[in-house]
């Protein structure tokens, strides 16, 4: 007999607790799929809303083992997992989208670029950079110094504009990469099933935060032209079929000043970038990332209505016990949606929770988007 979640038979692991884990348990409900927990936090987000919550090391064997052993499929919500482990589980017949090989290529940045570059896939020029061989960056200055492993929500990457930052930049395993001259940071989310259809979500614009190097604004559909779209679209299904890979796979992209797309960075899984598909797509990356990992039909992508996702990080200057100042008086605006992660305490620059804005025109979403970004604030209560 197939299993099927219908008779509460199937059992579906998720490495990982944090707000992504939490938003795929919320689209998990409305499909009454219940799915099972791993994280090393006890106070994790997952952790009050999940059918079932383990504390316990992602990266541990025997602990990624004992996880898995009754489940039927593991997916992941973080890279940094024990693969091991998963390439075991695989061999005794449990399904793990994506692949234990994807989630090792993608974590290493030296991997990735590599696999850009023996595809065909377009991609800024790099170099390695082996802390224990002589130095060597060929692009001049400025450039980017990335970690290869361990970097995550801004953290790892480097931009060096004077040669003095190379003695404090990182010593570990890296890439330098040549510094490109952008005119927009695009994102784009594309979805594959194991029958090999493919879906993907509409282009994204992204706005950074230059000092926390995290992304403070989405705005989506992207202010790009058709061509534009059509080819980072077909650039995400070229990536996620040469890797052969089931589930969700992000694609964030460089759009230069020449008209050119280039692929900064990949992440196989729910990303930050597609939150605001919640509220403004026909079906979110979250319900989306399911349908791919079960094999079902892939869902409808596009929008209907204009919209854009702010980040909710804290203050600097606050740690502790978190509370949200104006969160009541956002609420008094037109298609604003608040999403709070369920975490306790807040510390400069930690991802809280995100707000989406939607609206008929992005107009009126970039008027309302700037009322919400100057009334909420993450602070800590003492």
């Amino acid at each position: 007999m197939t299993k099927t979640w219908y008779g509460r038979e199937l059992q579906i692991g998720v490495l990982g607790g944090g707000q992504l884990g939490r938003m795929l348990i919320q689209a998990a409900n409305s499909l009454d799929i219940q799915l099972h927990m791993l994280d090393p936090d006890p106070t994790a987000p997952c952790a009050a809303i999940a059918y079932s919550f383990e504390v316990g090391s992602l990266t541990d064997y025997n602990t990624v083992m004992a996880f898995g052993q009754n489940k039927d499929l593991i997916t992941v919500e973080i890279e940094n997992v024990n693969t091991d482990a998963l390439r075991e589980l695989e061999k005794q017949g449990v399904k793990v989208f994506p692949q234990p090989y994807i989630l090792e290529l993608i974590r290493d940045k030296g991997l990735q670029k590599q696999f850009y570059l023996d595809n065909n896939i377009p991609t800024a020029p790099f170099v390695f950079c082996d802390p224990a061989a002589p130095f060597h960056n060929p692009f001049g200055l400025p450039v980017v110094h990335k970690l290869r492993t361990g970097g995550y929500d801004g953290k790892g990457v480097n931009i060096i504009k004077e040669a003095s930052q190379f003695s404090t930049s990182f010593a570990e395993p890296s890439i330098f990469e040549q510094c490109i001259p952008f005119s927009k940071e695009l994102s784009v989310i594309v979805a594959r099933n194991e029958a090999g259809q493919t879906n993907c979500f509409p282009l994204v614009e992204c706005e950074f935060n230059p000092e926390a190097n995290l992304v403070e604004f989405l705005f989506s559909p992207a202010a790009v032209s058709e061509q534009i779209e059509a080819k980072a679209q077909q650039i995400a299904t070229d990536i996620i079929e040469k890797l052969d890979m089931v589930g969700l796979l992000a694609v964030e992209l460089f759009l230069t000043k020449e008209g050119e797309l280039l692929v900064n960075e990949i992440a196989p899984r729910p990303h930050n970038s597609g939150h605001h598909t919640i509220e403004i797509a026909r079906c979110s990356q979250f319900e989306q990332h399911l349908r791919a990992i079960l094999n079902l039909p892939l869902g409808a992508t596009q929008l209907h209505s204009a919209g854009a996702m702010l980040n909710l990080v804290g203050e600097k200057g606050h740690e502790g016990p978190v509370y949200y100042q104006g969160l009541e008086e956002i609420l008094k605006l037109p298609g604003v949606h608040p999403h709070l992660y369920g975490k306790s305490h807040t510390k400069p620059f930690r991802k809280m929770g995100h707000v989406t804005i939607s609206a008929a025109h992005m107009d009126d979403v970039r008027r309302t988007a700037e009322k919400v970004k100057a009334t909420i604030k993450v602070i800590a209560t003492k």
